[in-house]
């Protein structure tokens, strides 16, 4: 990559950055984050508590990008063609001739970027909707085949606090999420400003600083990023070294993990180091951005086991030690 291109790349996420610090209060670490996945054509699972400003950080996101944005409440009634679209029989008025055909509605999952809000509270069979989308980027209705226009990103939101009625993602679904990102409680200075911000007039959406060509020339940029050999090295290490099974395991993670990250937890560790790379204005990642990335990406792909539930240990734990034992 040219410095050239580079300073372009940084000029612009430093742009996109600037604008949705004029709408988010702080939570910079999850703006990053977000960008990297927007970067890499990846999908996002935010986790918190109400009040985060979840919604509004995706919405700043889509208006930053120009991109078309829609937002879906899961609810335990919501069905797979309420996310995908439908066909209805419709009568064709253009030759007069009164005959009548099938016509495909599209659903909201027909945009560059879908707020699935509180997804675990629909039912499977419309989760895998969304998530069959996701993955393979068309939409199958009545035998026919509906692409989704690139860019197409995905962002859904879970609240920690409620699992009463809630139908948990099963971990292989959750793998097709890049990255499960955890927000955390504002500062008490953050909290004073969010207070003043949103009790007074209403806070403008940013201006869009990218339209779709110029954000599609930023994610070829991430995609052409060269990956040192040790690079690559360093995230397929620490993704065998978290299955008990493997060699490269150590006794905590015999002990407290039932299932570790299979080999999409490999990739998208070089993919999100490359990004972060480029967005702290390197052309290139290195097994410290790795290490910074691990983990969103791993969070939700490293399974405890019953006795790491009992003695009170958590993925966070389980990643640390990971880390330590997997230095650089």
């Amino acid at each position: 990559m040219a410095s050239r291109e580079l300073e372009v790349f940084t000029q612009r996420v430093q742009a996109l950055r600037d604008s949705l610090h004029r709408v988010v209060v702080g939570q910079d670490d999850t703006i990053d984050l977000l960008l990297i996945c927007a970067l890499t054509g990846s999908h996002a699972l935010l986790v918190g508590v109400p009040g985060l400003a979840k919604t509004l950080m995706v919405k700043a996101l889509a208006g930053s990008f120009s991109w078309k944005f829609t937002r879906v409440q899961f609810t335990p009634d919501l069905m797979p063609s309420d996310i995908t679209g439908y066909e209805l029989l419709s009568r064709d008025g253009q030759n007069g001739n009164g005959e009548t055909s099938m016509v495909f509605r599209q659903g909201p999952v027909f945009a560059n970027l879908v707020l699935a809000d509180e997804i675990n509270r629909a039912a499977p069979k419309t989760q895998s909707a969304l998530l069959e989308a996701m993955a393979e980027q068309h939409v199958t209705v009545g035998g026919r085949t509906y692409p989704l226009e690139p860019p197409f990103l995905v962002v859904a939101t879970q609240n920690p606090i409620e699992q009463e009625g809630t139908y948990p993602l099963p971990e292989a679904q959750l793998d097709r999420f890049m990255m499960e990102i955890r927000l955390d409680y504002p500062t008490p200075e953050q909290e004073e400003e969010i207070v003043m911000k949103t009790t007074g007039r209403a806070t403008a959406m940013p201006e869009a600083t990218l339209d779709r060509a110029a954000f599609m020339q930023l994610r070829e940029l991430v995609q052409a990023a060269p990956v040192p050999r040790s690079t690559a090295s360093a995230a397929v290490t620490l993704c065998r070294a978290s299955r008990p099974a493997d060699r490269r395991a150590g006794k905590f993670i015999t002990e407290y993990v039932r299932w570790g990250a299979g080999p999409r937890g490999s990739q998208n560790l070089v993919l999100a180091a490359k990004a972060r790379a480029l967005l702290m204005g390197r052309t290139a990642p290195t097994v410290e951005d790795v290490r910074a990335v691990a983990l969103p990406v791993l969070r939700h792909r490293i399974i405890p086991n019953h006795r790491a539930v009992g003695d009170s240990v958590g993925t966070p734990q389980i990643i640390e030690r990971l880390l330590a034992e997997n230095g650089k």
